[in-house]
């Protein structure tokens, strides 16, 4: 693992860390029993499949 050589400024340390920023996960529609849901696309099938209650039930 890397060590860092000098201790990092708490400036540059939180500069660095304001870059990071989270996104959104895009929202795919699922037909169940009629109804149209907008879940996560990574998670599809497991609401088709009935693995996980669906949004707002």
């Amino acid at each position: 693992m890397a060590v860092p050589k000098r201790k990092m400024s708490r400036s540059n340390t939180r500069h660095r860390r304001a870059q990071w920023k989270a996104t959104t996960p895009d929202l795919a529609p699922v037909y169940v029993d009629g109804a149209e849901y907008h879940v996560p696309r990574r998670l599809v099938r497991a609401y088709e499949r009935g693995l996980l209650p669906l949004p707002g039930k």
